[in-house]
């Protein structure tokens, strides 16, 4: 059964190709709109999911699928736009990238679930990500609107962040396969 959090996180998905439309044509400050209101949703969901005691092992799924589709299409889009450098791409779906393949090779090796739980250093990544987002769609919108070091502060802040927080998902995950270390060596 689809319940209002869940309903939320669709909504999220759905943003998705508005938002990217509105970017193909160049609508900043309606991308940046729609961005806001996927952002919001985020929000949303995750509020009314504890508030209503609607959790559900649908949502614990489908919220982190619905963000970073949202956080990678828009940096990748933004990226080939030179909204924001290409190596800052590289950098937040590298790591993401790392952390889904680190999740499956863990989950073969040890035919076990690892539980992935959000460190305060992740959730400030994303929310740099989010802000980096936004403060680049503003920038191509109103180049003189933001000081001109605003968008340089927040990549950097933004690839800093996001590379600790990789290391660290990196080295929880190690910490987790050590103590899993007498099955692994079953298995070969």
């Amino acid at each position: 059964m689809l319940n209002l959090p869940n309903f939320l996180t669709l909504l999220r998905i759905l943003t998705i190709p508005v938002f990217l439309e509105f970017l193909s044509y160049r609508f900043f400050w309606e991308a940046l709109l729609v961005f806001a209101i996927g952002g919001f949703t985020d929000f949303l969901d995750g509020f009314v999911a504890r508030w209503m005691n609607q959790q559900t092992p649908l949502g614990r799924y489908l919220d982190p699928v619905a963000d970073k589709l949202l956080v990678i299409t828009s940096f990748v889009v933004l990226g080939s736009m030179d909204g924001i450098p290409m190596w800052l791409v590289i950098v937040v779906v590298a790591r993401d990238l790392l952390l889904v393949l680190g999740y499956a090779i863990v989950y073969f090796l040890v035919q076990e679930r690892f539980e992935v739980k959000p460190t305060v250093v992740g959730k400030w990544s994303t929310t740099l990500q989010l802000l980096t987002l936004a403060v680049a769609l503003v920038t191509l919108d109103q180049p003189k609107l933001l000081p001109a070091p605003t968008l340089a502060v927040f990549v950097g802040l933004t690839a800093v962040v996001t590379v600790v927080s990789g290391c660290q998902y990196l080295y929880r995950g190690l910490v987790w396969l050590q103590t899993k270390a007498p099955s692994i060596t079953r298995l070969g």
